[in-house]
Protein backbone atom coordinates (compact mmCIF):
# COMPACT_ATOMS: atom_id res chain seq x y z
CA UNK A 1 0.00 0.00 0.00
CA UNK A 2 1.13 3.31 -0.50
CA UNK A 3 0.98 6.56 1.51
CA UNK A 4 -1.02 8.51 -0.74
CA UNK A 5 -3.32 5.54 -0.94
CA UNK A 6 -3.76 5.29 2.84
CA UNK A 7 -3.96 9.62 2.23
CA UNK A 8 -6.97 8.47 0.65
CA UNK A 9 -8.36 6.12 3.27
CA UNK A 10 -8.31 8.27 5.90
CA UNK A 11 -10.03 11.20 4.55
CA UNK A 12 -13.07 9.15 3.72
CA UNK A 13 -12.96 7.58 6.94
CA UNK A 14 -15.48 8.74 9.10
CA UNK A 15 -13.98 7.18 12.31
CA UNK A 16 -10.38 6.13 12.81
CA UNK A 17 -8.57 4.17 15.19
CA UNK A 18 -5.19 3.31 16.17
CA UNK A 19 -3.73 0.59 17.90
CA UNK A 20 -0.52 1.76 18.91
CA UNK A 21 2.27 -1.05 19.75
CA UNK A 22 5.62 -1.96 20.89
CA UNK A 23 7.35 -0.31 17.57
CA UNK A 24 6.34 3.35 18.46
CA UNK A 25 7.86 2.82 21.87
CA UNK A 26 10.95 1.56 20.62
CA UNK A 27 11.39 3.93 18.09
CA UNK A 28 10.62 6.51 20.93
CA UNK A 29 14.25 5.46 22.79
CA UNK A 30 11.89 4.37 25.45
CA UNK A 31 13.03 0.38 27.61
CA UNK A 32 10.02 -1.93 26.86
CA UNK A 33 9.75 -4.28 30.54
CA UNK A 34 9.85 -7.52 27.75
CA UNK A 35 12.03 -8.40 25.33
CA UNK A 36 14.90 -5.52 25.64
CA UNK A 37 18.63 -5.29 26.43
CA UNK A 38 17.52 -3.46 29.02
CA UNK A 39 15.27 -6.53 30.03
CA UNK A 40 18.27 -8.57 30.49
CA UNK A 41 20.91 -5.75 32.25
CA UNK A 42 17.90 -5.27 34.98
CA UNK A 43 17.91 -9.24 35.84
CA UNK A 44 21.27 -9.08 36.29
CA UNK A 45 21.12 -6.34 38.56
CA UNK A 46 18.03 -6.71 40.56
CA UNK A 47 17.86 -10.44 40.62
CA UNK A 48 14.45 -10.40 39.44
CA UNK A 49 13.47 -9.88 35.84
CA UNK A 50 11.84 -6.38 34.96
CA UNK A 51 8.40 -8.35 34.43
CA UNK A 52 8.96 -10.19 37.75
CA UNK A 53 9.80 -6.37 39.19
CA UNK A 54 6.69 -4.42 38.07
CA UNK A 55 4.16 -7.22 39.42
CA UNK A 56 1.55 -7.37 42.33
CA UNK A 57 3.72 -10.14 43.72
CA UNK A 58 6.77 -8.28 44.44
CA UNK A 59 4.61 -4.65 45.19
CA UNK A 60 2.26 -6.34 47.68
CA UNK A 61 5.48 -8.14 49.39
CA UNK A 62 8.73 -6.01 48.69
CA UNK A 63 7.63 -2.65 47.61
CA UNK A 64 11.46 -1.25 48.99
CA UNK A 65 12.83 -2.91 45.85
CA UNK A 66 9.44 -2.14 43.49
CA UNK A 67 10.46 1.49 44.10
CA UNK A 68 14.22 1.65 44.15
CA UNK A 69 13.66 -0.29 40.33
CA UNK A 70 10.81 2.15 39.69
CA UNK A 71 12.31 4.87 40.21
CA UNK A 72 15.58 3.64 38.96
CA UNK A 73 14.92 2.42 35.73
CA UNK A 74 11.09 3.32 34.83
CA UNK A 75 10.94 6.95 36.10
CA UNK A 76 14.00 7.95 34.06
CA UNK A 77 12.16 7.04 30.82
CA UNK A 78 9.62 9.94 31.45
CA UNK A 79 12.38 12.50 30.99
CA UNK A 80 12.73 11.88 27.00
CA UNK A 81 9.98 13.29 25.00
CA UNK A 82 7.96 10.75 23.23
CA UNK A 83 9.19 10.01 19.47
CA UNK A 84 7.96 12.19 15.98
CA UNK A 85 5.37 9.23 15.73
CA UNK A 86 3.41 10.15 18.23
CA UNK A 87 3.55 13.96 17.50
CA UNK A 88 2.16 13.10 14.02
CA UNK A 89 -0.38 11.20 15.71
CA UNK A 90 -1.33 14.24 18.08
CA UNK A 91 -1.39 16.48 14.84
CA UNK A 92 -3.39 13.67 12.65
CA UNK A 93 -6.21 13.34 15.02
CA UNK A 94 -6.47 17.46 15.28
CA UNK A 95 -6.93 17.36 11.67
CA UNK A 96 -9.64 14.94 12.25
CA UNK A 97 -8.11 12.05 10.19
CA UNK A 98 -7.51 10.09 13.52
CA UNK A 99 -9.93 9.84 16.24
CA UNK A 100 -9.00 7.48 19.14
CA UNK A 101 -5.42 5.55 20.23
CA UNK A 102 -5.08 2.85 22.43
CA UNK A 103 -2.46 1.61 23.84
CA UNK A 104 -1.18 -0.93 26.17
CA UNK A 105 2.42 0.80 27.06
CA UNK A 106 2.70 2.56 30.61
CA UNK A 107 4.38 5.93 29.42
CA UNK A 108 1.69 7.75 28.70
CA UNK A 109 3.40 9.01 24.98
CA UNK A 110 0.01 9.95 23.39
CA UNK A 111 -1.41 12.02 25.95
CA UNK A 112 2.41 13.77 26.31
CA UNK A 113 2.80 14.35 22.91
CA UNK A 114 -0.75 15.95 22.68
CA UNK A 115 -3.28 13.32 21.40
CA UNK A 116 -6.67 13.66 23.21
CA UNK A 117 -8.76 10.83 22.76
CA UNK A 118 -6.32 7.93 24.32
CA UNK A 119 -7.35 4.49 25.90
CA UNK A 120 -4.92 3.54 28.22
CA UNK A 121 -5.27 -0.42 28.73
CA UNK A 122 -3.04 -0.57 31.10
CA UNK A 123 -2.51 2.83 32.52
CA UNK A 124 0.31 4.99 33.21
CA UNK A 125 3.28 5.63 35.57
CA UNK A 126 2.79 9.51 35.35
CA UNK A 127 -0.16 9.59 37.57
CA UNK A 128 -0.18 8.20 41.29
CA UNK A 129 -2.53 7.40 43.97
CA UNK A 130 -3.38 5.81 47.50
CA UNK A 131 -5.20 2.81 46.94
CA UNK A 132 -6.83 3.01 50.54
CA UNK A 133 -8.30 6.85 50.28
CA UNK A 134 -7.64 7.48 46.87
CA UNK A 135 -5.78 10.50 47.32
CA UNK A 136 -3.94 11.73 43.91
CA UNK A 137 0.28 12.40 44.12
CA UNK A 138 2.30 13.72 41.75
CA UNK A 139 4.83 12.67 39.93
CA UNK A 140 7.43 15.19 41.35
CA UNK A 141 6.07 13.70 44.84
CA UNK A 142 7.26 10.27 43.87
CA UNK A 143 10.60 11.09 42.86
CA UNK A 144 11.33 13.05 45.83
CA UNK A 145 10.12 10.80 48.43
CA UNK A 146 12.65 8.16 49.94
CA UNK A 147 12.50 4.43 50.17
CA UNK A 148 8.22 3.82 49.66
CA UNK A 149 6.33 7.19 49.07
CA UNK A 150 3.21 7.21 51.60
CA UNK A 151 0.02 8.69 51.43
CA UNK A 152 0.18 11.83 53.50
CA UNK A 153 -3.50 10.82 55.07
CA UNK A 154 -3.22 7.89 55.98
CA UNK A 155 0.46 6.26 55.58
CA UNK A 156 -0.84 3.69 52.88
CA UNK A 157 1.76 3.04 50.56
CA UNK A 158 1.19 4.85 47.00
CA UNK A 159 1.34 3.08 44.00
CA UNK A 160 1.56 4.26 39.98
CA UNK A 161 -2.07 3.92 38.11
CA UNK A 162 -0.43 1.41 36.37
CA UNK A 163 -1.53 -2.53 35.70
CA UNK A 164 0.93 -4.57 37.16
CA UNK A 165 1.98 -8.07 35.65
CA UNK A 166 -0.83 -10.27 37.49
CA UNK A 167 -3.25 -7.18 37.55
CA UNK A 168 -6.64 -7.89 35.49
CA UNK A 169 -7.15 -5.23 33.36
CA UNK A 170 -10.21 -2.51 34.35
CA UNK A 171 -13.20 -4.56 32.58
CA UNK A 172 -14.94 -0.66 32.02
CA UNK A 173 -11.59 0.52 30.35
CA UNK A 174 -11.16 -2.81 28.13
CA UNK A 175 -14.93 -2.61 27.26
CA UNK A 176 -14.97 1.18 25.60
CA UNK A 177 -11.64 0.22 23.79
CA UNK A 178 -13.89 -2.70 22.35
CA UNK A 179 -16.18 0.39 21.34
CA UNK A 180 -14.00 1.99 19.79
CA UNK A 181 -13.10 -0.86 17.60
CA UNK A 182 -16.20 -1.48 16.91
CA UNK A 183 -17.21 1.95 15.57
CA UNK A 184 -13.99 2.30 13.59
CA UNK A 185 -14.05 2.31 9.89
CA UNK A 186 -10.60 2.31 9.71
CA UNK A 187 -8.33 0.66 12.24
CA UNK A 188 -3.99 1.66 11.62
CA UNK A 189 -2.35 -0.96 13.42
CA UNK A 190 0.79 0.80 14.22
CA UNK A 191 4.39 -0.62 15.29
CA UNK A 192 2.98 -4.01 16.24
CA UNK A 193 1.74 -7.02 14.27
CA UNK A 194 -1.51 -8.95 14.39
CA UNK A 195 -0.94 -11.63 16.80
CA UNK A 196 -0.03 -9.43 19.63
CA UNK A 197 -1.86 -9.48 22.80
CA UNK A 198 -3.05 -5.77 22.01
CA UNK A 199 -4.64 -6.61 18.17
CA UNK A 200 -5.36 -9.81 19.55
CA UNK A 201 -7.95 -8.72 22.13
CA UNK A 202 -9.44 -6.33 20.14
CA UNK A 203 -9.53 -6.85 16.66
CA UNK A 204 -12.33 -9.10 17.07
CA UNK A 205 -14.52 -6.43 17.71
CA UNK A 206 -13.87 -4.85 14.18
CA UNK A 207 -16.12 -5.37 11.55
CA UNK A 208 -14.47 -3.53 9.08
CA UNK A 209 -12.29 -3.97 5.78
CA UNK A 210 -9.86 -1.42 6.19
CA UNK A 211 -7.30 -2.69 8.56
CA UNK A 212 -3.93 -0.88 7.85
CA UNK A 213 -0.92 -2.29 9.51
CA UNK A 214 2.29 -0.07 9.16
CA UNK A 215 5.33 -1.76 11.01
CA UNK A 216 9.01 -1.97 10.10
CA UNK A 217 9.41 -6.07 10.34
CA UNK A 218 7.27 -8.24 8.41
CA UNK A 219 5.22 -10.60 9.78
CA UNK A 220 3.34 -14.10 9.05
CA UNK A 221 0.17 -12.82 10.19
CA UNK A 222 0.61 -9.35 7.62
CA UNK A 223 -1.40 -11.43 5.69
CA UNK A 224 -4.80 -10.81 7.58
CA UNK A 225 -4.20 -6.93 6.90
CA UNK A 226 -6.25 -5.12 4.13
CA UNK A 227 -3.00 -3.01 3.70
CA UNK A 228 0.44 -3.14 4.90
CA UNK A 229 3.57 -0.33 4.78
CA UNK A 230 6.23 -2.20 5.71
CA UNK A 231 8.55 1.05 6.82
CA UNK A 232 9.12 3.13 10.14
CA UNK A 233 5.94 4.01 11.96
CA UNK A 234 7.17 7.64 12.29
CA UNK A 235 8.77 8.26 9.15
CA UNK A 236 5.16 6.78 7.30
CA UNK A 237 2.92 9.16 9.58
CA UNK A 238 5.19 12.20 8.84
CA UNK A 239 5.01 11.37 5.24
CA UNK A 240 0.78 11.31 6.18
CA UNK A 241 1.02 14.31 7.41
CA UNK A 242 2.82 16.15 4.76
CA UNK A 243 0.16 14.50 2.44
CA UNK A 244 -2.73 16.20 4.48
CA UNK A 245 -0.95 19.56 4.58
CA UNK A 246 0.10 20.04 0.67
CA UNK A 247 -3.93 19.13 1.07
CA UNK A 248 -4.66 21.69 3.21
CA UNK A 249 -2.84 23.99 0.92
CA UNK A 250 -4.64 23.42 -2.14
CA UNK A 251 -7.75 24.01 -0.73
Amino acid sequence: MTVERLMDILKESKYTVVLSGNGMVLESDYMLIRDSQESYDIEKKYRYSAEELFSSSLFSTRKELFYEFYRNEMLPQLEKPPGEGFYALAALEKKGLIDTVITRRVYHLPTRAGCKNVIELHGNICEHYCPHCGEEYSLDYIRQSRRVPLCTKCNTALRPRAVFYGEMVDNQVMTKAAEEVMRADVVLALGTNLKTTLCEQLLGYYGGNKLILITLKEHFSDKYADGVIHDRVDQTLLKILCQSENLHKLY
